[in-house]
Protein backbone atom coordinates (compact mmCIF):
# COMPACT_ATOMS: atom_id res chain seq x y z
CA UNK A 1 0.00 0.00 0.00
CA UNK A 2 1.13 3.71 -0.57
CA UNK A 3 0.95 6.06 2.22
CA UNK A 4 -2.42 7.77 1.35
CA UNK A 5 -4.20 4.03 1.59
CA UNK A 6 -2.36 2.89 4.78
CA UNK A 7 -3.42 6.53 6.65
CA UNK A 8 -6.58 6.00 5.35
CA UNK A 9 -6.21 2.40 6.76
CA UNK A 10 -5.47 3.94 10.18
CA UNK A 11 -8.71 6.15 10.17
CA UNK A 12 -11.22 3.30 8.79
CA UNK A 13 -10.08 0.59 10.97
CA UNK A 14 -11.80 0.20 14.57
CA UNK A 15 -8.45 -1.17 16.02
CA UNK A 16 -7.29 2.32 16.01
CA UNK A 17 -8.90 4.52 18.62
CA UNK A 18 -11.14 7.64 18.52
CA UNK A 19 -8.64 10.19 19.52
CA UNK A 20 -5.73 8.50 16.82
CA UNK A 21 -8.35 9.17 14.29
CA UNK A 22 -9.14 12.51 15.54
CA UNK A 23 -5.29 13.23 15.27
CA UNK A 24 -5.40 12.00 12.10
CA UNK A 25 -8.21 13.85 10.36
CA UNK A 26 -6.56 16.90 11.25
CA UNK A 27 -3.59 16.45 8.75
CA UNK A 28 -6.03 15.39 5.61
CA UNK A 29 -5.51 18.42 3.60
CA UNK A 30 -1.71 18.06 4.53
CA UNK A 31 -0.29 15.56 1.98
CA UNK A 32 3.26 16.52 3.16
CA UNK A 33 2.55 15.79 6.64
CA UNK A 34 0.76 12.45 5.51
CA UNK A 35 3.59 11.19 3.52
CA UNK A 36 5.94 11.86 6.20
CA UNK A 37 3.72 10.37 8.98
CA UNK A 38 3.41 6.79 6.55
CA UNK A 39 5.46 6.74 3.86
CA UNK A 40 7.81 3.90 6.18
CA UNK A 41 7.39 2.47 9.07
CA UNK A 42 9.17 3.33 12.18
CA UNK A 43 12.33 1.33 11.56
CA UNK A 44 12.91 -0.75 14.31
CA UNK A 45 17.05 -0.80 14.22
CA UNK A 46 19.73 -2.21 16.27
CA UNK A 47 18.96 0.59 19.41
CA UNK A 48 15.31 -0.17 18.99
CA UNK A 49 12.95 2.73 17.98
CA UNK A 50 13.02 6.48 18.27
CA UNK A 51 10.95 8.98 16.75
CA UNK A 52 8.77 11.73 16.91
CA UNK A 53 6.20 11.16 18.97
CA UNK A 54 2.32 11.10 17.07
CA UNK A 55 -0.29 9.18 15.26
CA UNK A 56 1.26 7.11 12.28
CA UNK A 57 3.46 4.11 11.21
CA UNK A 58 6.70 6.14 11.18
CA UNK A 59 6.04 8.04 14.47
CA UNK A 60 5.77 6.69 18.29
CA UNK A 61 2.54 5.81 19.54
CA UNK A 62 0.92 3.22 21.91
CA UNK A 63 0.51 1.04 18.34
CA UNK A 64 3.83 1.19 17.28
CA UNK A 65 5.34 0.44 20.75
CA UNK A 66 3.05 -2.39 20.64
CA UNK A 67 4.10 -3.60 17.84
CA UNK A 68 7.67 -3.42 18.23
CA UNK A 69 6.99 -5.38 21.78
CA UNK A 70 4.70 -8.02 19.84
CA UNK A 71 7.93 -8.90 17.99
CA UNK A 72 10.41 -9.05 21.17
CA UNK A 73 7.34 -11.35 22.94
CA UNK A 74 7.91 -13.48 19.85
CA UNK A 75 11.68 -14.01 19.69
CA UNK A 76 11.82 -14.39 23.03
CA UNK A 77 9.33 -17.39 22.75
CA UNK A 78 10.86 -18.93 20.25
CA UNK A 79 14.58 -18.56 21.98
CA UNK A 80 12.78 -20.87 24.66
CA UNK A 81 12.80 -18.08 27.53
CA UNK A 82 9.30 -16.92 28.05
CA UNK A 83 9.71 -18.40 31.54
CA UNK A 84 11.92 -15.14 32.81
CA UNK A 85 10.86 -11.37 32.64
CA UNK A 86 11.50 -8.39 31.25
CA UNK A 87 12.70 -5.42 32.98
CA UNK A 88 11.21 -1.74 32.42
CA UNK A 89 12.33 1.60 33.29
CA UNK A 90 11.43 5.21 31.46
CA UNK A 91 11.95 8.63 31.97
CA UNK A 92 10.72 12.01 32.04
CA UNK A 93 9.67 12.23 28.38
CA UNK A 94 6.01 12.62 27.24
CA UNK A 95 4.26 9.77 26.83
CA UNK A 96 7.00 7.60 28.90
CA UNK A 97 5.09 5.75 31.37
CA UNK A 98 2.14 5.35 29.37
CA UNK A 99 4.26 3.33 26.43
CA UNK A 100 6.41 1.01 29.53
CA UNK A 101 2.65 -0.47 30.52
CA UNK A 102 1.78 -0.74 26.91
CA UNK A 103 4.77 -2.55 26.46
CA UNK A 104 4.44 -4.24 29.52
CA UNK A 105 0.54 -5.56 28.64
CA UNK A 106 1.97 -6.85 25.29
CA UNK A 107 4.18 -9.21 27.28
CA UNK A 108 1.93 -9.91 29.60
CA UNK A 109 -0.51 -10.90 26.56
CA UNK A 110 1.68 -13.28 25.59
CA UNK A 111 2.58 -14.86 28.93
CA UNK A 112 6.15 -13.02 29.55
CA UNK A 113 6.12 -10.99 33.20
CA UNK A 114 6.94 -7.66 33.39
CA UNK A 115 8.87 -5.89 35.96
CA UNK A 116 8.07 -2.09 35.87
CA UNK A 117 9.95 0.74 37.76
CA UNK A 118 7.03 2.66 39.88
CA UNK A 119 8.55 6.01 38.31
CA UNK A 120 11.43 7.09 36.19
CA UNK A 121 14.74 5.74 36.49
CA UNK A 122 18.18 5.94 34.88
CA UNK A 123 19.39 3.62 31.92
CA UNK A 124 21.99 2.23 34.09
CA UNK A 125 19.58 1.17 36.75
CA UNK A 126 17.46 -0.75 34.02
CA UNK A 127 20.54 -2.47 32.86
CA UNK A 128 21.30 -3.50 36.80
CA UNK A 129 17.35 -4.52 37.23
CA UNK A 130 17.94 -6.41 33.84
CA UNK A 131 20.66 -8.81 35.52
CA UNK A 132 19.35 -8.72 39.17
CA UNK A 133 16.27 -9.93 38.40
CA UNK A 134 17.62 -12.52 36.01
CA UNK A 135 15.76 -10.92 33.46
CA UNK A 136 15.59 -12.14 29.42
CA UNK A 137 15.85 -8.86 28.59
CA UNK A 138 15.03 -5.09 29.49
CA UNK A 139 13.07 -1.99 27.50
CA UNK A 140 13.70 1.37 28.31
CA UNK A 141 11.41 4.26 27.14
CA UNK A 142 13.62 6.78 26.18
CA UNK A 143 14.67 9.32 23.69
CA UNK A 144 18.07 10.36 25.57
CA UNK A 145 19.06 14.32 25.05
CA UNK A 146 16.34 14.34 21.82
CA UNK A 147 14.28 17.50 21.42
CA UNK A 148 10.53 17.05 23.50
CA UNK A 149 8.68 15.71 20.80
CA UNK A 150 11.06 12.58 20.60
CA UNK A 151 10.42 9.50 22.27
CA UNK A 152 11.83 6.28 22.02
CA UNK A 153 12.37 2.52 22.84
CA UNK A 154 15.62 0.86 23.68
CA UNK A 155 16.00 -3.30 23.86
CA UNK A 156 18.70 -4.78 26.33
CA UNK A 157 19.38 -8.58 26.47
CA UNK A 158 19.49 -10.70 29.56
CA UNK A 159 23.22 -9.88 29.98
CA UNK A 160 22.32 -6.05 30.30
CA UNK A 161 23.30 -4.80 27.15
CA UNK A 162 21.29 -2.88 24.44
CA UNK A 163 20.86 -5.76 22.00
CA UNK A 164 24.13 -7.10 20.00
CA UNK A 165 24.27 -9.73 17.01
CA UNK A 166 22.47 -11.92 16.64
CA UNK A 167 19.68 -11.00 18.70
CA UNK A 168 19.14 -7.84 17.36
CA UNK A 169 18.84 -9.10 13.64
CA UNK A 170 16.68 -11.54 15.21
CA UNK A 171 14.61 -9.35 17.04
CA UNK A 172 14.73 -7.20 13.97
CA UNK A 173 13.38 -9.65 11.92
CA UNK A 174 10.26 -10.57 14.22
CA UNK A 175 9.23 -7.10 15.11
CA UNK A 176 9.11 -6.59 10.79
CA UNK A 177 6.76 -9.83 10.66
CA UNK A 178 4.06 -7.88 12.70
CA UNK A 179 2.22 -7.00 9.69
CA UNK A 180 -1.52 -7.57 10.64
CA UNK A 181 -2.31 -4.93 14.06
CA UNK A 182 -4.77 -7.56 14.95
CA UNK A 183 -2.08 -9.70 15.65
CA UNK A 184 -0.79 -7.43 18.31
CA UNK A 185 -1.74 -8.36 21.64
CA UNK A 186 -2.48 -6.62 24.83
CA UNK A 187 -4.51 -6.94 28.18
CA UNK A 188 -6.04 -5.56 31.27
CA UNK A 189 -3.94 -4.07 33.64
CA UNK A 190 -5.95 -5.29 36.40
CA UNK A 191 -6.20 -8.67 35.38
CA UNK A 192 -2.26 -8.69 34.59
CA UNK A 193 -1.74 -7.79 37.91
CA UNK A 194 -4.07 -10.26 39.34
CA UNK A 195 -1.93 -13.09 37.52
CA UNK A 196 1.04 -11.76 38.58
CA UNK A 197 2.81 -10.90 35.24
CA UNK A 198 2.66 -7.28 35.76
CA UNK A 199 4.93 -6.28 38.63
CA UNK A 200 6.14 -2.86 40.25
CA UNK A 201 9.61 -2.78 41.15
CA UNK A 202 11.08 0.37 43.20
CA UNK A 203 12.85 0.26 46.32
CA UNK A 204 14.91 -2.62 47.03
CA UNK A 205 16.41 -2.14 43.06
CA UNK A 206 17.33 1.04 44.22
CA UNK A 207 19.14 0.38 46.93
CA UNK A 208 21.17 -2.66 45.31
CA UNK A 209 22.29 -0.23 42.54
CA UNK A 210 23.39 2.11 44.63
CA UNK A 211 25.36 0.28 46.58
CA UNK A 212 26.53 -1.58 43.43
CA UNK A 213 28.17 1.88 42.69
CA UNK A 214 29.62 2.89 46.19
CA UNK A 215 31.71 0.02 46.09
CA UNK A 216 33.43 1.05 42.71
CA UNK A 217 35.05 3.94 45.61
CA UNK A 218 38.62 3.88 45.81
CA UNK A 219 39.49 6.72 48.14
CA UNK A 220 37.20 6.70 50.80
CA UNK A 221 39.59 8.67 53.18
CA UNK A 222 40.62 11.62 50.69
CA UNK A 223 36.24 11.77 50.57
CA UNK A 224 36.41 11.69 54.42
CA UNK A 225 39.01 14.51 54.48
CA UNK A 226 37.82 16.53 51.61
CA UNK A 227 33.87 15.43 51.46
CA UNK A 228 33.22 19.56 53.33
CA UNK A 229 35.55 21.42 51.32
CA UNK A 230 34.59 20.17 47.71
CA UNK A 231 31.43 22.18 46.62
CA UNK A 232 29.31 20.56 43.40
CA UNK A 233 26.69 21.75 41.47
CA UNK A 234 24.76 19.40 39.33
CA UNK A 235 21.80 19.76 37.01
CA UNK A 236 19.62 16.39 35.87
CA UNK A 237 18.27 18.58 33.26
CA UNK A 238 14.62 17.78 33.86
CA UNK A 239 15.40 14.52 33.83
CA UNK A 240 16.17 10.73 36.05
CA UNK A 241 19.19 11.69 37.51
CA UNK A 242 18.37 13.87 40.26
CA UNK A 243 17.52 11.23 43.02
CA UNK A 244 20.29 8.53 42.51
CA UNK A 245 23.04 11.63 41.27
CA UNK A 246 22.35 13.47 44.85
CA UNK A 247 21.74 9.66 46.77
CA UNK A 248 24.95 8.23 46.05
CA UNK A 249 26.66 11.75 46.68
CA UNK A 250 25.01 12.28 50.09
CA UNK A 251 25.57 8.34 51.09
CA UNK A 252 29.81 8.55 50.33
CA UNK A 253 30.29 11.93 52.35
CA UNK A 254 29.95 15.11 49.96
CA UNK A 255 28.31 18.13 52.03
CA UNK A 256 28.17 20.72 49.44
CA UNK A 257 25.97 19.57 46.53
CA UNK A 258 23.59 21.95 44.90
CA UNK A 259 21.21 21.44 42.03
CA UNK A 260 19.72 23.61 39.93
CA UNK A 261 16.47 24.40 41.32
CA UNK A 262 14.75 25.32 37.86
CA UNK A 263 16.02 21.93 36.18
CA UNK A 264 15.77 19.68 39.05
CA UNK A 265 12.36 18.20 38.58
CA UNK A 266 11.74 16.22 35.88
CA UNK A 267 9.66 17.41 32.71
CA UNK A 268 9.17 16.31 29.43
CA UNK A 269 8.94 20.00 27.48
CA UNK A 270 12.62 20.62 29.02
CA UNK A 271 11.73 24.15 29.49
CA UNK A 272 14.84 25.72 30.25
CA UNK A 273 16.84 24.47 27.36
CA UNK A 274 15.54 23.77 23.69
CA UNK A 275 17.99 20.26 23.54
CA UNK A 276 18.53 18.28 27.01
CA UNK A 277 21.90 17.41 25.99
CA UNK A 278 25.13 17.69 27.85
CA UNK A 279 27.01 18.25 25.36
CA UNK A 280 25.65 21.46 24.54
CA UNK A 281 27.08 25.11 26.05
CA UNK A 282 22.91 25.81 26.82
CA UNK A 283 22.74 22.83 28.85
CA UNK A 284 24.84 24.29 31.06
CA UNK A 285 23.73 28.31 31.81
CA UNK A 286 21.74 27.77 34.80
CA UNK A 287 24.46 25.85 36.23
CA UNK A 288 27.32 27.68 35.55
CA UNK A 289 25.08 30.85 37.30
CA UNK A 290 24.93 28.41 40.16
CA UNK A 291 28.40 27.42 40.02
CA UNK A 292 29.88 31.26 39.77
CA UNK A 293 27.80 32.20 43.42
CA UNK A 294 28.56 29.32 45.16
CA UNK A 295 32.28 28.99 43.92
CA UNK A 296 32.32 25.56 42.82
CA UNK A 297 34.79 23.38 41.82
CA UNK A 298 32.91 20.95 39.65
CA UNK A 299 29.96 21.28 37.69
CA UNK A 300 27.68 18.61 36.55
CA UNK A 301 24.80 17.91 33.89
CA UNK A 302 23.65 14.14 33.48
CA UNK A 303 21.19 13.64 30.53
CA UNK A 304 17.67 13.03 30.54
CA UNK A 305 17.91 9.23 31.13
CA UNK A 306 21.24 9.96 32.75
CA UNK A 307 23.71 7.63 31.17
CA UNK A 308 25.59 10.45 29.96
CA UNK A 309 27.40 13.34 31.74
CA UNK A 310 29.04 16.87 30.65
CA UNK A 311 31.41 18.38 32.67
CA UNK A 312 33.05 21.72 33.23
CA UNK A 313 35.35 22.21 36.10
CA UNK A 314 37.11 25.33 37.28
CA UNK A 315 40.64 26.73 36.65
CA UNK A 316 42.21 28.27 39.46
CA UNK A 317 44.52 30.57 37.93
CA UNK A 318 41.83 32.08 35.75
CA UNK A 319 38.96 31.42 37.84
CA UNK A 320 36.94 30.24 34.67
CA UNK A 321 34.83 27.63 34.11
CA UNK A 322 36.19 25.20 31.61
CA UNK A 323 34.38 22.58 29.69
CA UNK A 324 35.95 18.74 29.58
CA UNK A 325 34.83 16.88 26.06
CA UNK A 326 33.52 13.15 26.93
CA UNK A 327 37.10 12.33 25.43
CA UNK A 328 39.09 14.49 27.93
CA UNK A 329 36.97 13.47 30.76
CA UNK A 330 36.36 9.75 30.09
CA UNK A 331 40.42 9.85 29.86
CA UNK A 332 40.85 11.71 32.74
CA UNK A 333 38.91 9.04 34.46
CA UNK A 334 40.30 6.40 33.05
CA UNK A 335 43.75 7.90 34.16
CA UNK A 336 42.28 8.20 38.14
CA UNK A 337 40.92 4.58 37.85
CA UNK A 338 43.68 2.79 36.64
CA UNK A 339 46.79 5.02 38.73
CA UNK A 340 44.73 4.55 41.90
CA UNK A 341 43.97 0.83 41.10
CA UNK A 342 47.49 0.21 40.76
CA UNK A 343 48.36 2.15 43.52
CA UNK A 344 45.82 0.70 45.96
CA UNK A 345 46.31 -2.92 44.74
CA UNK A 346 50.47 -3.11 43.63
CA UNK A 347 49.99 -3.34 40.58
CA UNK A 348 47.04 -3.98 37.82
CA UNK A 349 45.89 -7.33 36.35
CA UNK A 350 47.84 -8.86 33.95
CA UNK A 351 45.09 -9.48 31.26
CA UNK A 352 43.37 -5.86 31.89
CA UNK A 353 41.74 -4.00 29.18
CA UNK A 354 40.20 -0.75 28.54
CA UNK A 355 37.85 -0.63 25.92
CA UNK A 356 37.02 2.25 23.62
CA UNK A 357 35.04 2.97 20.86
CA UNK A 358 36.20 3.72 16.99
CA UNK A 359 35.44 7.11 17.19
CA UNK A 360 36.76 7.87 20.62
CA UNK A 361 40.12 9.92 21.52
CA UNK A 362 43.20 7.96 21.27
CA UNK A 363 44.53 9.75 24.41
CA UNK A 364 42.98 6.85 25.63
CA UNK A 365 45.63 4.43 23.59
CA UNK A 366 48.11 6.98 25.57
CA UNK A 367 47.01 6.50 29.01
CA UNK A 368 46.63 2.72 28.47
CA UNK A 369 50.20 1.86 27.23
CA UNK A 370 51.73 3.96 30.89
CA UNK A 371 49.80 1.72 32.53
CA UNK A 372 50.50 -1.90 30.24
CA UNK A 373 47.13 -2.48 29.52
CA UNK A 374 45.66 -3.54 26.28
CA UNK A 375 43.26 -1.05 24.29
CA UNK A 376 40.14 -3.23 22.55
CA UNK A 377 38.35 -0.99 19.88
CA UNK A 378 34.97 -2.01 19.31
CA UNK A 379 32.05 -0.42 17.11
CA UNK A 380 30.31 2.62 18.62
CA UNK A 381 27.37 2.75 20.96
CA UNK A 382 28.62 1.18 23.93
CA UNK A 383 26.61 -2.22 24.02
CA UNK A 384 29.96 -3.20 22.22
CA UNK A 385 31.51 -2.45 25.38
CA UNK A 386 28.89 -4.14 26.92
CA UNK A 387 30.04 -7.25 24.69
CA UNK A 388 33.28 -7.32 25.62
CA UNK A 389 32.53 -7.92 28.82
CA UNK A 390 30.04 -10.46 28.20
CA UNK A 391 32.89 -12.24 26.61
CA UNK A 392 35.42 -11.92 29.82
CA UNK A 393 32.99 -13.58 31.62
CA UNK A 394 32.32 -16.19 29.24
CA UNK A 395 35.86 -17.07 28.28
CA UNK A 396 37.39 -16.14 31.69
CA UNK A 397 40.05 -13.97 29.70
CA UNK A 398 40.61 -10.59 30.35
CA UNK A 399 39.58 -8.06 32.96
CA UNK A 400 37.63 -4.83 32.08
CA UNK A 401 39.53 -2.05 34.06
CA UNK A 402 37.21 0.91 32.03
CA UNK A 403 35.35 1.48 29.31
CA UNK A 404 34.17 5.01 27.20
CA UNK A 405 32.98 6.79 24.83
CA UNK A 406 33.43 10.48 23.29
CA UNK A 407 30.01 11.14 23.73
CA UNK A 408 30.65 11.32 27.42
CA UNK A 409 29.45 7.70 28.05
CA UNK A 410 31.33 5.57 30.64
CA UNK A 411 30.90 2.63 32.86
CA UNK A 412 33.47 2.37 36.32
CA UNK A 413 32.66 -1.38 37.11
CA UNK A 414 29.84 -3.90 35.42
CA UNK A 415 27.03 -3.95 37.42
CA UNK A 416 25.57 -2.87 34.60
CA UNK A 417 26.48 -2.83 30.55
CA UNK A 418 25.18 0.45 29.40
CA UNK A 419 27.12 3.91 30.20
CA UNK A 420 26.41 5.14 33.38
CA UNK A 421 25.92 8.81 34.18
CA UNK A 422 25.27 8.01 38.34
CA UNK A 423 28.56 6.61 38.91
CA UNK A 424 30.25 8.73 36.36
CA UNK A 425 29.22 11.84 38.65
CA UNK A 426 30.20 10.08 42.02
CA UNK A 427 33.94 8.98 40.56
CA UNK A 428 34.50 12.88 38.84
CA UNK A 429 33.38 13.98 42.32
CA UNK A 430 36.01 11.51 44.38
CA UNK A 431 38.74 12.18 41.60
CA UNK A 432 37.71 15.47 42.61
CA UNK A 433 38.18 15.30 46.40
CA UNK A 434 41.60 12.79 46.03
CA UNK A 435 43.52 15.70 43.41
CA UNK A 436 42.60 17.67 46.13
CA UNK A 437 44.16 16.18 48.77
CA UNK A 438 47.18 17.07 46.38
CA UNK A 439 46.61 20.50 45.92
CA UNK A 440 45.13 19.96 42.33
CA UNK A 441 42.12 20.63 40.63
CA UNK A 442 40.67 18.09 38.09
CA UNK A 443 41.97 20.77 35.38
CA UNK A 444 45.41 20.90 36.96
CA UNK A 445 45.27 17.02 36.20
CA UNK A 446 44.36 17.44 32.74
CA UNK A 447 46.87 19.61 32.07
CA UNK A 448 49.62 17.07 33.67
CA UNK A 449 48.09 14.26 31.46
CA UNK A 450 48.71 16.65 28.32
CA UNK A 451 52.32 17.45 29.41
CA UNK A 452 53.02 13.63 29.55
CA UNK A 453 50.88 12.06 27.28
CA UNK A 454 50.35 14.99 24.06
CA UNK A 455 48.19 17.36 23.31
CA UNK A 456 44.96 15.71 21.98
CA UNK A 457 42.16 17.14 20.89
CA UNK A 458 39.36 15.77 19.46
CA UNK A 459 36.14 17.25 17.43
CA UNK A 460 32.79 16.21 16.18
CA UNK A 461 29.98 17.78 13.87
CA UNK A 462 26.72 16.15 12.78
CA UNK A 463 24.69 17.87 10.27
CA UNK A 464 21.21 17.10 10.29
CA UNK A 465 19.67 15.94 7.19
CA UNK A 466 15.57 15.26 7.84
CA UNK A 467 13.44 13.57 5.58
CA UNK A 468 13.66 11.37 2.59
CA UNK A 469 15.76 14.27 1.22
CA UNK A 470 18.29 14.08 4.02
CA UNK A 471 18.46 10.11 3.43
CA UNK A 472 19.25 10.63 0.23
CA UNK A 473 21.79 13.27 1.14
CA UNK A 474 23.69 11.00 3.77
CA UNK A 475 24.10 7.94 1.66
CA UNK A 476 25.63 10.18 -1.63
CA UNK A 477 28.07 11.45 1.06
CA UNK A 478 29.03 8.03 2.31
CA UNK A 479 28.94 6.82 -1.51
CA UNK A 480 31.14 9.04 -2.25
CA UNK A 481 33.73 9.06 0.22
CA UNK A 482 33.59 4.94 -0.10
CA UNK A 483 34.21 4.76 -3.77
CA UNK A 484 36.79 7.82 -3.93
CA UNK A 485 38.51 7.82 -0.50
CA UNK A 486 40.56 10.95 -0.17
CA UNK A 487 44.57 10.73 -0.46
CA UNK A 488 44.85 14.12 1.78
CA UNK A 489 42.46 15.59 3.59
CA UNK A 490 43.50 19.16 5.49
CA UNK A 491 47.05 19.05 4.51
CA UNK A 492 47.42 15.73 6.36
CA UNK A 493 48.36 12.73 3.99
CA UNK A 494 45.54 9.78 4.32
CA UNK A 495 47.89 6.60 5.45
CA UNK A 496 44.64 3.97 5.78
CA UNK A 497 41.31 3.73 5.04
CA UNK A 498 38.73 1.39 6.96
CA UNK A 499 36.09 0.43 5.60
CA UNK A 500 33.73 -1.23 8.60
CA UNK A 501 30.85 -2.38 6.07
CA UNK A 502 33.26 -3.99 3.87
CA UNK A 503 35.29 -5.05 6.75
CA UNK A 504 38.45 -3.65 5.04
CA UNK A 505 41.69 -1.70 6.17
CA UNK A 506 43.44 -0.50 2.95
CA UNK A 507 47.12 0.78 3.52
CA UNK A 508 47.31 3.61 1.20
CA UNK A 509 51.41 3.21 1.02
CA UNK A 510 50.99 -0.50 0.13
CA UNK A 511 47.53 -1.08 -1.17
CA UNK A 512 47.77 -4.04 1.21
CA UNK A 513 44.20 -5.21 2.25
CA UNK A 514 43.51 -7.07 5.76
CA UNK A 515 40.07 -6.90 7.77
CA UNK A 516 39.01 -4.80 10.55
CA UNK A 517 37.61 -7.78 12.55
CA UNK A 518 34.65 -6.03 13.11
CA UNK A 519 30.91 -6.46 13.02
CA UNK A 520 29.70 -4.90 9.59
CA UNK A 521 28.47 -1.13 9.94
CA UNK A 522 28.46 1.71 7.80
CA UNK A 523 31.38 3.50 8.82
CA UNK A 524 34.09 4.79 7.52
CA UNK A 525 37.97 6.04 8.98
CA UNK A 526 41.14 7.63 7.70
CA UNK A 527 43.82 7.17 9.76
CA UNK A 528 46.26 10.15 8.19
CA UNK A 529 50.00 11.31 9.59
CA UNK A 530 50.91 13.31 12.02
CA UNK A 531 48.35 10.39 14.44
CA UNK A 532 45.39 12.84 12.66
CA UNK A 533 42.25 10.93 12.13
CA UNK A 534 38.52 11.04 11.01
CA UNK A 535 35.87 9.38 11.23
CA UNK A 536 32.08 9.22 9.14
CA UNK A 537 29.22 7.55 10.19
CA UNK A 538 25.46 8.44 10.04
CA UNK A 539 23.54 8.28 13.11
CA UNK A 540 21.72 5.12 14.19
CA UNK A 541 19.21 7.05 15.92
CA UNK A 542 18.93 10.65 14.59
CA UNK A 543 18.88 11.77 11.13
CA UNK A 544 22.46 12.91 10.58
CA UNK A 545 25.54 12.04 9.44
CA UNK A 546 28.39 12.55 11.63
CA UNK A 547 32.16 13.54 11.17
CA UNK A 548 34.72 12.49 14.41
CA UNK A 549 38.13 13.46 14.11
CA UNK A 550 41.53 14.17 15.89
CA UNK A 551 44.48 15.73 16.09
CA UNK A 552 47.79 16.41 17.98
CA UNK A 553 49.48 20.14 18.73
CA UNK A 554 52.50 20.94 20.68
CA UNK A 555 50.60 22.74 22.86
CA UNK A 556 46.68 23.46 23.61
CA UNK A 557 46.80 26.49 21.09
CA UNK A 558 48.36 24.47 18.21
CA UNK A 559 46.17 21.86 19.02
CA UNK A 560 42.59 24.26 19.02
CA UNK A 561 44.22 25.17 15.99
CA UNK A 562 44.57 22.44 14.06
CA UNK A 563 41.03 20.87 15.19
CA UNK A 564 39.44 24.24 13.94
CA UNK A 565 41.49 23.62 10.40
CA UNK A 566 39.75 19.89 10.68
CA UNK A 567 36.32 21.13 11.34
CA UNK A 568 36.41 23.89 8.79
CA UNK A 569 37.44 21.23 5.91
CA UNK A 570 34.74 18.73 7.18
CA UNK A 571 31.98 21.71 6.23
CA UNK A 572 33.67 22.58 3.21
CA UNK A 573 33.84 18.74 1.94
CA UNK A 574 29.84 18.59 3.09
CA UNK A 575 28.96 21.97 1.45
CA UNK A 576 30.60 20.76 -2.07
CA UNK A 577 28.07 17.69 -2.04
Amino acid sequence: MNYLEVYNEWIENPYFDDETKQELKGIKDDDNEIKERFYKSLEFGTAGLRGVIGAGTNRMNIYTVRKATQGLANYIIKAGKSDKGVAIAYDSRHMSPEFADEAALCLNANGIKAYVFESLRPTPELSFAVRELDCVAGINVTASHNPPKYNGYKVYWEDGAQITPPNDVGIMAEVSAVSDWNTVKTMDKAEACEKGLYNQIGKEIDDKYIEALKSQVIHWDAIKEMGDKITVVYTPLHGTGNIPARRVLEEIGFKNVYVVPEQELPDGDFPTVSYPNPEAAEAFELALKLAKEKDADIVLATDPDADRLGVYVKDEKSGEYLTLTGNMSGSLLAEYELSQRKERDGSLPSDGKLIKTIVTSNLADAVAANYNIDVIECLTGFKYIGQQILGFEQTGVGEYLFGFEESYGCLIGTHARDKDAIVATMALCEAAAYYKTQGKTLWDVMLDMYDRYGYYKDGIQSVTMEGMEGLEKIQNIMDELRNNPPKEFCGYKVLAFRDYKKDTITDLTTNEVKPTGLPESNVLYFDMSDNAWMCVRPSGTEPKIKFYYGVVGESLDDAEAKSKAMGEAVSKFVDAL
